[in-house]
């Protein structure tokens, strides 16, 4: 099942992360970005968290699968979207641990 973007928009404004927060459909889930990294997944109209040891004491209690078959398990932070507060910090906690985008090379003319 493919996750509606009202979902995505509703995550958005619990997170109250203003501009810093976009997403990126992909695959007919959605990737979801706090200033070009890669912070969280939605899934089948779940959230499902990128996975840290510097963010497992923030993610102990919360429910965890894979967001598709055959990806490793997720911390699925539903629950928080009830708490905008919590969600935001383990956003912003992830956010922290996650590397740097890497920068593409940028594509080649064909022409000579």
């Amino acid at each position: 099942m493919a996750t509606d973007l009202s979902f995505v928009e509703f995550v958005s404004e619990q997170a109250a992360l203003g501009a810093r927060l976009t997403y990126k459909k992909m695959f007919g889930e959605y990737a979801i970005y706090i200033d070009g990294k890669v912070v969280a997944l939605a899934c089948d109209n779940s959230i499902f968290i990128k996975p840290s040891a510097k963010t497992a004491d923030l993610t102990a209690e919360l429910p965890q699968r894979p967001p598709y078959p055959g990806a490793k398990l997720h911390p699925v932070a539903d629950e928080l979207l009830d708490e905008p507060a919590a969600l935001q910090a383990l956003l912003r906690a992830t956010w922290a641990c996650m590397p740097e985008p890497k920068l593409r090379a940028p594509k080649k003319s064909g022409k000579s």
